[in-house]
């Protein structure tokens, strides 16, 4: 077994109750998300206020994406649908 898999395999039920808190506790991560960037963006004098905005908005994507797996799958896409043979 390669470093990766065994890595895989070792976080796997990890993967499962990180999904479950996203989705007990998202509304309260996303909150806090919010408050740290109305105070980062306050510090710097509202210079990076775009990239603050983007960073947060991104960090709210992910946990939207951690609440939303059904705790064992992945997040790669589906692969696509296999071209019929031609005859």
């Amino acid at each position: 077994m390669g470093l990766m898999d065994d890595l895989k395999a070792r976080l796997g039920p990890a993967k499962g109750k990180v999904s479950g808190l996203a989705q007990q506790h998202g509304h309260k991560v996303a909150h806090g998300l919010d408050q740290a960037a109305k105070v980062v963006d306050e510090k710097t004098g509202r210079k990076y206020s775009g990239k603050i905005r983007t960073g947060t908005a991104k960090a709210k994507d992910a946990v939207d994406r951690l609440a939303h797996k059904d705790g064992g799958g992945t997040t790669d896409p589906p692969d696509p649908p296999t071209p019929p043979h031609a005859s």
